[in-house]
């Protein structure tokens, strides 16, 4: 990054502490404070108390929260209906159908996909995400044309935003004999390996996900998997990932996305893949489903599984109801699961943010310090307990030290 004048950004709201009353968390205290940003970074850190002389430019926060900017830990940018005419999803009666619908709908969308992922990127960033992971097809039909595109929209925002892609084999890494097209998309910039239902799409548990294993290794990638398998097909999958992941020496590197087969199992069987999950770093990447198929994402989290929350699709032929919204997700996270005291709340914002926090449980000051990265967003808010809960209008937007959405004229 070119060196960036330094600035201060003056009267921000800060987390201080929490307000107890006996055990109780009833309050969160907060602070003005002044942030001097060099170089993409939190150089210094003032008490608007104080008096400082430095003779720098300054930007009024006017008394806006500052929190830590978003992550959009799943979503597909490449695929979409957004900023072109509404269609609603046509109904289905199985994954095989929807893919059959995909390989004629594909070819129609890609000359409006660089445009419409463009799209989607204001849309997040303008909610206060500086981070995305993206899920792009790669399968016959598309062969590298999607990835191309994805990559042309993320390079329009080098400097904006930070991303990963993951190659998604979408109509099945061995049913569609994708596999050599997945190792040339991991040469031309794919950053994850990803793979689709090992049971039911690829109907060969063992040689999905070593293929999967294979290229991870190969590329020196991490792997980021959709499982929407439950019952004992989605359980064998599982076992079979962790015992790959620890044998490939791919600990924090392997994602599962959706994870549908905890909405339905045991419970003791559940914590207990949980917990070998968390031993080895593995991530769960969550939509918060609601309806038929409810996730113990809180049980998750309880045992050291790292939990995501992610859009997935925003609108297009598989689902019409993204926003695009962490902050939005994450207060469905908080209402689903009943989190409605100021602690709760307040702790629900590390699902959205890399696990970063204001204050940690006990109330001491996680964030911002010097050195930190100035990637924030600038709320509408008193405390990140009511932005969780009143998903409080997001005002201006950072990404290492340059103002990327929003403005506080």
């Amino acid at each position: 990054m070119e060196q960036q004048q330094a600035y201060w950004l003056t009267n921000v709201r800060l987390e201080r502490g929490y307000i107890r009353e006996g055990a109780e968390v009833t309050g969160t205290q907060t602070g003005l404070a002044h942030l001097r940003i060099e170089n993409g970074v939190i150089a210094a850190i003032v008490d608007a108390k104080e008096q400082w002389t430095e003779e720098l430019p300054r930007v009024d926060g006017k008394g806006l929260l500052l929190l830590p900017s978003f992550e959009e830990a799943h979503i597909h940018l490449d695929k979409t209906y957004y900023d072109g005419p509404w269609r609603a999803v046509r109904r289905s009666s199985s994954i095989f159908d929807r893919i059959e619908e995909e390989k004629v709908l594909l070819p129609k969308l890609l000359p409006d996909a660089k445009r419409q992922a463009e799209s989607i990127l204001a849309l997040i960033q303008g909610y206060g995400s500086t981070h995305v992971r993206a899920h792009c097809n790669i399968e016959p039909v598309s062969g590298l044309k999607r990835l191309e595109a994805t990559k042309l929209a993320l390079e329009s925002y080098t400097g904006k935003i930070s991303s990963e892609i993951v190659a998604f084999p979408q109509h099945g890494l061995l049913r569609s004999n994708s596999v050599e097209l997945m190792g040339q998309a991991m040469s031309e910039g794919a950053t994850h390996v990803g793979g689709l239902d090992p049971y039911t799409v690829d109907e060969n548990i063992e040689k999905s996900l070593h293929t999967m294993i294979e290229l991870a290794v190969k590329h020196q990638a991490g792997i980021d998997m959709h499982l929407h398998d439950g019952g004992e097909a989605g359980k064998q999958t599982l076992l079979e990932l962790v015992r790959l992941t620890e044998e490939a020496g791919l600990q924090g590197q392997v994602t599962v996305s959706h994870a549908f087969w905890f909405a339905g199992a045991e419970k003791q069987e559940a914590e207990k893949m949980a917990s070998r999950m968390a031993s080895l770093g593995m991530s769960v990447a969550s939509t918060v489903p609601i309806g038929r198929t409810m996730m113990p994402l809180p049980m998750l989290q309880r045992v050291g599984v790292n939990v995501k929350l992610a859009t997935d699709s925003l609108t297009d032929h598989w689902s019409p109801f993204g926003s695009g919204d962490m902050l939005e997700k994450a207060g469905r996270f908080a209402e689903l699961y009943g989190y409605s005291d100021e602690l709760s709340l307040s702790q629900s914002l590390a699902a959205i943010t890399g696990g970063v926090t204001p204050l940690n449980a006990a109330g001491e000051n996680l964030w911002p310090k010097v050195n930190h990265a100035a990637s924030f967003v600038l709320v509408q808010a008193s405390c990140a307990a009511e932005a969780v809960a009143r998903r409080s209008e997001r005002m201006a937007v950072w990404y290492q030290g340059q103002l990327v959405s929003g403005s506080l004229a």
